[in-house]
């Protein structure tokens, strides 16, 4: 029954597994993935989980997630195909599928500044307004305006001051089934040069200081107040410790990477214990930036 009727409102798969969809490329099989054709079928398919009782989660680009090794029997959903935007006055309108890496360059290369700080970032727009990712001091609760929402079965539009955004956090943590639809981002213009100079050089910064080249979940941790999680990690002697093929980059402390076939068991005690070797030697609790699903 499911099967049937997700194939009426998308692409329908059952060979789907995690460590294909996530950029830590770990996780087990999923039973059910849909990429609606539209914002209509979304509507419909979520109706239908609900009223069913069906367990789902919405995936973006998998950039920030690590997941268990066990089949999820639910219904993953992804907003691939909801990859519109379009430049209107002083913001640009960008579904949640868009990818900001892409639509940063594009931006730049048309002389708008928005999305530099997230030149680097490899999420999307969806995800980006979720976690209100950002680097070099900027966030996205910079640069968002507004942001429409599937709630409760209905679409309505957020002005930025509703969204609760704090450091790596929005009120999508507290309302997870809330569904973020689209963005409107506010833009300056600058000269493209100018612009595209600045990313190449984040980019440069980037490459020399994360370990880019091995499957990771971006940083593991969000910073403490006034401090840095990669300088406690080191301090802990951390930094190039190893479980099985999950290790703490040499290049980045904060980044737990994956060297091989690694599992989220194998991440997940490698950041707890992290996590207690810093209670117990600095007295600060690292709160873990990525998020956990079936595990």
């Amino acid at each position: 029954m499911i099967r049937e009727f997700l194939e009426l409102h998308g692409e329908y798969h059952d060979d789907k597994y995690f460590k294909d969809l996530t950029t830590l490329k770990m996780g087990g099989h999923i039973r059910h993935f849909v990429i609606p054709n539209s914002v209509d079928d979304l509507k419909t398919i979520i109706a239908f989980l609900k009223t069913n009782r069906i367990q789902f989660k919405v995936l973006g680009n998998g950039s920030n997630l690590v997941c268990g090794e066990g089949e999820f029997p639910g219904v993953i959903i992804s907003l691939k195909r909801l990859c519109e935007y379009r430049i209107e006055n002083d913001t640009v309108y960008a579904e949640a599928g868009v990818l900001a890496p892409a639509l940063a360059v594009t931006l730049a290369k048309k002389g708008y500044s928005c999305l530099e700080f997230a030149s680097g970032i490899p999420g999307s727009i969806g995800g980006l307004v979720y976690m209100n990712a950002g680097a070099y001091k900027r966030s996205m609760s910079d640069v968002v305006s507004e942001v429409l929402v599937l709630k409760d079965d209905q679409l309505i539009w957020l002005q930025s001051d509703e969204l609760n955004f704090s450091y790596r956090h929005s009120i999508f943590h507290d309302h997870p089934r809330w569904v973020v639809i689209a963005a409107r981002l506010r833009l300056e213009a600058k000269a493209p040069e100018e612009i595209e100079e600045l990313m190449a050089d984040r980019l440069r910064r980037r490459r020399e200081t994360q370990p880019l080249e091995l499957p990771s979940a971006g940083s593991c941790f969000r910073n403490p107040e006034g401090g840095y999680a990669w300088k406690l990690i080191d301090g802990i002697g951390f930094r190039g410790h190893r479980v099985n093929d999950v290790e703490v980059s040499e290049k980045h402390s904060n980044f737990i990477v994956n060297t091989g076939n690694g599992t989220a068991e194998d991440y997940l005690n490698i950041a707890y214990e992290i996590q207690d070797k810093v209670k117990e030697q600095y007295g600060i609790k690292l709160v873990m930036e990525v998020e956990k699903f079936n595990c």
